[in-house]
């Protein structure tokens, strides 16, 4: 994973998160690679951003049929699909988030199809959703409420010792 981690920040000319924020989330239940890009606020309103890499062919393989048959996106275009980009926008209290964009890349960072969320449509409303605190949305809010940044330098506390 450490070399597929890499290989990314070489290759996609994506947007320049801030390293210093970025979080490595592991795998979720389905086997796909989720990373922490971004999170804060924006005004009043906490945000976080997520990056899901495609390591479940099976996963990728719905994604990719599912931009073929709904958005008629090209097998070669949609075949490219390496990455996906999710930002979510939560309540101040983060009991609920919204995703307010989602956007699907090739390996060079290319956008092969996006979605934003933003109410200019009846299929683009924001719907909030009860965040699951294992749920990616649910490991970011910490993040997006400033809550998680001060625990995540808080130095680790050793045992006692006990003497005998």
């Amino acid at each position: 994973m450490l070399l597929l981690a890499a290989a990314v920040g070489i290759a996609v000319p994506a947007q320049a998160w801030d390293p210093a924020k970025q979080k490595n989330f592991g795998q979720d239940h389905i086997k796909m690679q989720w990373y922490l890009l971004d999170y804060g606020k924006e005004g009043d309103v906490p945000f976080a951003v997520t990056r899901k890499y495609y390591t479940n062919n099976s996963v990728k393989q719905q994604t990719i049929d599912l931009l073929m048959s709904k958005y008629s996106i090209s097998p070669e275009v949609a075949g490219a699909l390496y990455f996906t980009e999710y930002r979510y926008e939560y309540t101040p209290d983060g009991k609920k988030f919204a995703v307010t964009y989602l956007k699907h890349y090739d390996m060079l960072g290319n956008e092969i199809y996006g979605t934003v969320y933003d109410g200019s449509s009846e299929a683009t409303q924001k719907a909030f959703l009860a965040v699951d605190p294992k749920s990616v949305p649910g490991k970011a809010v910490g993040y997006a409420l400033g809550k998680a940044n001060a625990a995540a330098k808080a130095p680790a506390r050793k045992a006692p010792v006990k003497k005998k």
